[in-house]
């Protein structure tokens, strides 16, 4: 993707909603948040980590995941994704935008994601 696509879709133009947040019971300490987002075409997520797991589920368009250290994941409507524990990435789109449903599994009180410069 280069980088005039990227800024003519500034990160600003993302929609994200938390749908749930939630302890889980049963288990100390332990939250669940459920949130949806909806990344426009030529758009790369800033690059971030998560305190606990995220599966992603694809419910339009595509997006590829880019996980440092690993290859490129590319995942289109009905895909489901892993992200583990701490993991560095990023998401992009390339022609089309991608709207995904996530699921995070972390520790009570830590923040949803954590920005990498």
């Amino acid at each position: 993707m280069n980088s005039a696509a990227i800024a003519a879709n500034p990160a600003s133009q993302i929609q994200f909603a938390d749908l749930l947040t939630q302890q889980l019971k049963g288990v100390d300490n332990t939250e669940v948040v459920v949130s949806i987002t909806t990344v426009p075409p030529h758009t790369k997520l800033p690059t971030h980590w998560h305190p606990g797991e995220e599966f992603a589920y694809v419910l339009e368009g595509s997006a590829t995941l880019h996980q440092e250290g690993k290859p490129d994941e590319h995942y289109t409507k009905g895909d489901v994704g892993v992200v583990p524990l701490k993991a560095v990435h990023t998401v992009s789109t390339q022609d089309e935008s991608a709207t995904i449903l996530i699921f995070r599994v972390h520790e009570l009180g830590q923040p949803g994601r954590v920005l990498v410069d």
